[in-house]
């Protein structure tokens, strides 16, 4: 009746890195930090997860001369989110 939650998914913080790019075109790094108040070792360790496993694409340029990286979320991303949340809702709702 239950089924493994994807444990990609399941971390608190990569979990809240695909919420928010679910809901948005493209998301800065910096946005990233702003909003989850994690260090940016501990986000780039999850981004490179998320990379991966091919559920996120980076794109890494410069902004007035410093470093800017934008995430976006993949098909497969999408596809992996839906099943988590689908898969989330049948233990709430069994």
């Amino acid at each position: 009746m239950y089924k493994d939650l994807d444990p990609l998914l399941h971390s608190q913080l990569r979990l809240a890195i695909i919420s928010m790019l679910v809901t948005s075109d493209k998301v800065e790094f910096t946005h990233i930090k702003e909003v989850t108040k994690a260090t940016a070792g501990n986000i780039s360790i999850q981004i490179k997860k998320l990379r991966e496993a091919g559920y996120i694409n980076v794109k890494k340029t410069f902004k007035n001369n410093y470093p800017n990286t934008m995430v976006s979320i993949s098909g497969k991303g999408v596809k992996a989110f839906e099943v988590y949340v689908n898969d989330l809702r049948k233990y709430i709702n069994p």
